[in-house]
């Protein structure tokens, strides 16, 4: 009789933590694609600094996208480990905030990661996820 009992115990637990974990996730997923659609949705203008999450949270999933591709590390160690977290995202920032430039002058409309900081946010989550989980 005790052990029918148990079981039945840990199948509600079992149900409840099922349902929370659910919840969790979709609220999260909500979550997500609401940053997502105000941070790259042009009708809509969002605040500069969830812009910035928003492309941050994009290079890190492009990051970790890489590391199935090239799972090892493309460029030999230096001695100055972490170089990569300064010196990648400033150089992106510099080229993507040259191709605004360069769109602006020819009189097209630059979205928002054609700046150095959108830019910088999304090399950034990149080169973090890269330096800490390549091999």
């Amino acid at each position: 009789m005790e052990d029918l009992f148990l079981g039945l115990l840990f199948a509600v637990v079992e149900l409840i933590f099922e349902i929370l974990l659910q919840a969790i996730f979709e609220a999260l997923t909500a979550f997500v694609i609401r940053l997502l659609d105000k941070t790259f949705s042009p009708s809509s203008p969002s605040s500069p600094m969830l812009a910035f999450i928003g492309y941050l949270t994009l290079g890190l999933a492009a990051g970790a996208a890489s590391l199935l591709i090239f799972p090892h590390s493309i460029f030999h160690t230096s001695r100055f480990h972490g170089v990569s977290l300064i010196v990648s995202p400033v150089a992106t920032g510099l080229v993507m905030s040259q191709i605004g430039v360069f769109l602006r002058m020819r009189g097209k409309r630059a979205v928002r990661i054609e700046s150095f900081a959108y830019g910088f946010a999304f090399a950034l989550g990149m080169a973090l996820v890269r330096l800490v989980l390549t091999r």
